[in-house]
C-alpha cells in the first residue's frame, strides 16, 4: 500500500476576504489532505482575521499567524516574509510544502496529482499546474506569459531536498524566477502538468505598476544577471505586455541597485549558473 504523502501549505494573505474562504475550501477538499495549513494574515485591515479564524476553530489542519508589516505593496519581499513567518512555526517531518496564494482555487486533485509529479522523480525539485483567469465575458482562459516550464508563485510546490538545497526562498522581486534557477543549479528540475488547471480570482499584473517594474529590475541586478541579460528581459516583457515603458523602468531600478551596491542575493557560482541558463534558453529561441 502506497505511503499517504505528507504535505504543508503556506499561505501569505493581506486584505484577501474577498477570496480566502473559498481558496480554504479548495483547499480542504482536495482528495489527498494537507497535514498542515499556516495562513499568515499579512497585516490585514479587512476581514482576512475572522476569516482564518473561523476555518482554524473548524479544522485542525488549519492554524492562523499574524504578522504586523506595512500596507505597502512590495511585490515579493513582503509575500515571501509572510512565507517565512507561516514556515517558522512548521517542523522538517514532510514530502513537499507548498507556497499558495490566497485568491485562488484548486480542483480537488490537485495535490494528488502534485504528489505523483514529485513521486515519478527525485530529480524533480518545483511542480505546478496553470492559471486560468477570467475574461470579460466569464470565461476562465489560460493566462501563463512565462515559459511553458516556469510555475506561478502563486502556487508553488516544493520538494524537501529541494527546498533545502536552495536555502528557502529569496525576500526579493523576482523570488518566484530566482527559487527555479537555483533548482536548477542544485541539479534539480522544474515540473509543469498542463492538465491541472488553476483559477486564479486577482488577475495578473493588478498592482503592477512603475514602482513594481523598477523592483523587477532591482531584482535583475540582484540576481546577477548583468546589464546585457536585464535589457534583453526588459525588452521581452515589454514586447508581451506591449508596453515599452517597462524598458527604462526595470533599467531604473537595475541602475539604482548596482549604484547603491546592494547585496546581491546569489552566489557569484550562482549568478555565473544564472547567466550561462539565460544565455543558453536566449540562443535557443534564436537559432
Amino acid at each position: 500500500m502506497a505511503q499517504i504523502p505528507s504535505y504543508y501549505i503556506v499561505i501569505p494573505a493581506h486584505n484577501e476576504d474577498r477570496f480566502l474562504a473559498d481558496a480554504l475550501e479548495s483547499v480542504v477538499s482536495q482528495t489527498i489532505k494537507p497535514k498542515k495549513v499556516v495562513v499568515v494574515d499579512d497585516h490585514s485591515t479587512d476581514g482576512t482575521a475572522g476569516i482564518i479564524k473561523t476555518y482554524a476553530e473548524k479544522y485542525n489542519c488549519i492554524q492562523g499567524v499574524k504578522k504586523e508589516s506595512s500596507d505597502e505593496h512590495l511585490p515579493g519581499s513582503k509575500v515571501v516574509a509572510a512565507f517565512n513567518a507561516g514556515m517558522a512555526i512548521l517542523d522538517e517531518d514532510y514530502d513537499f510544502l507548498v507556497k499558495l496564494d490566497a485568491d485562488i482555487l484548486l480542483p480537488p486533485d490537485y495535490f494528488e496529482k502534485i504528489s505523483a509529479i514529485f513521486r515519478s522523480s527525485e530529480k524533480i525539485g518545483i511542480a505546478g499546474g496553470f492559471a486560468y483567469e477570467q475574461d470579460r465575458n466569464g470565461q476562465w482562459i489560460l493566462n501563463h506569459p512565462m515559459d511553458k516550464d516556469h510555475v506561478r508563485g502563486a502556487f508553488k510546490a516544493y520538494s524537501k531536498k529541494c527546498f533545502d538545497a536552495m536555502g528557502g526562498l529569496r525576500e526579493a522581486m523576482g523570488w518566484d524566477t530566482v527559487d527555479e534557477l537555483l533548482a536548477r543549479f542544485n541539479g534539480f528540475e522544474v515540473r509543469t502538468e498542463e492538465t491541472l488547471k488553476v483559477k486564479h480570482r486577482r488577475p495578473i499584473g493588478d498592482a503592477y505598476n512603475a514602482k513594481a517594474r523598477r523592483s523587477q529590475g532591482r531584482a535583475m541586478y540582484l540576481m546577477r544577471y548583468g546589464l546585457v541579460i536585464s535589457s534583453i528581459a526588459s525588452l521581452k516583457m515589454a514586447w508581451k505586455n506591449r508596453k515599452i515603458k517597462i524598458i527604462s523602468d526595470n533599467l531604473s531600478g537595475y541602475w539604482e541597485a548596482k549604484k547603491k551596491e546592494q547585496p546581491f542575493i546569489v552566489t557569484p557560482e550562482e549568478g555565473k549558473f544564472i547567466r550561462n541558463l539565460r544565455w543558453k534558453r536566449i540562443l535557443g529561441k534564436l537559432i
